[in-house]
This record gives structure tokens, C-alpha cells and sequence, in this order.
């Protein structure tokens, strides 16, 4: 019978070593900002519903809509994106693509959501990146499907981390 050993940890496929590569960016969505999360809160404040709609949707729902275009417009001019890579989280620039903040994977210790009020309507919420203290260290507001995003930054956060320790452990071969 043999005796299985453990394999050397091996360098993680599609990490580069030595650039950085984008894996995503996500655009918030309207919910991001003060007046859309009072548009969301306004749409499900009637919980009563004709069927599957809901009675709000119905009374504030075309009054609505104007506002609704010139916010998501806005944002998509003047707001931002967050871009995952390899080996960072940022905030940037809608347009210019300029970095505004960014964190490092190796300092994210965790990743909640946290869904404020008018966001669900939106089926959006903030991504909250704590460090290894519990502080928050970066905030991407208005994430639509924010739990998706927030597995996106684990993954590539813990793919960064593995990848990190087989170069190390490669390297101590040498």
C-alpha cells in the first residue's frame, strides 16, 4: 500500500508574481449615495401588494423614475468604480479611472456587508474591508449584489495569500 505525502505548496494559476492584473470592477449603483437610498426607501414603504406588485411601486414608481436617471447618470459621470485585482482593492474615478484609495489584499483580515436603509430595493449594499484590528479600512458603498462582491475579494484576497506563501516557499528552496 502507499503512503500518500503532501505535495510542496504550488504557485496559484492566473496570480502573477510580479504585475498586477484586474479582475473585476464594479460600478455602484444609485443606492450609493444619500437621495437613491431615500428613492429605495420610498418604493417599499407600501408593503401591501396588488398581486406581485407592490402598492409603492405603483403610486411613486413612474414620479420616481426622472430622479432615478438623473442620480444613476450622475454617478456614472461623476462618481466611482472599485476595481479588484491581484493584489489591491480601489476606489476610482468613474471616468478617469484615477485611483482615489486604495487597500492592499494582504491588510483585508475580514469582509462584511452591510445593507443600509433604502439599499434593499436596490438589492445593493456597502462592502466593508476590515483590517486584522476590526477597523474599517476601505468602504465601496452601493455594491449591487454586494454578497457576490464581497466573494469576489475573499477569493482573491485568500488566492494572493496562498500564492504569496508557495513563492516563499519556492524561494526558500533555492
Amino acid at each position: 500500500m502507499a503512503v500518500a505525502t503532501a505535495a510542496p505548496p504550488q504557485a496559484i494559476a492566473g496570480v502573477s508574481p510580479s504585475h498586477e492584473r484586474e479582475i473585476e470592477t464594479e460600478f455602484p449603483s444609485i443606492a450609493a449615495v444619500a437621495p437613491g437610498r431615500i428613492l429605495g426607501g420610498l418604493m417599499n414603504c407600501l408593503p401591501v401588494g396588488t398581486g406581485i406588485v407592490k402598492l409603492s411601486y405603483l403610486i411613486f414608481g413612474l414620479p420616481l423614475a426622472p430622479l432615478g436617471v438623473i442620480g444613476y447618470l450622475q454617478l456614472k459621470v461623476t462618481g466611482q468604480r472599485y476595481t479588484v485585482t491581484n493584489r489591491s482593492v480601489s476606489v476610482r474615478g468613474a471616468m478617469t479611472g484615477a485611483v482615489v484609495k486604495q487597500v492592499a489584499l494582504k491588510d483585508v483580515a475580514s469582509v462584511d456587508v452591510d445593507v443600509l436603509g433604502g439599499q434593499e430595493f436596490f438589492r445593493a449594499g456597502d462592502v466593508v474591508l476590515r483590517n486584522a484590528g476590526g477597523d474599517e479600512i476601505l468602504r465601496c458603498a452601493g455594491v449591487p449584489q454586494p454578497e457576490r462582491f464581497k466573494h469576489v475579494i475573499v477569493e482573491a484576497r485568500d488566492a494572493r495569500m496562498q500564492s504569496d506563501e508557495a513563492l516563499a516557499a519556492i524561494n526558500k528552496r533555492r
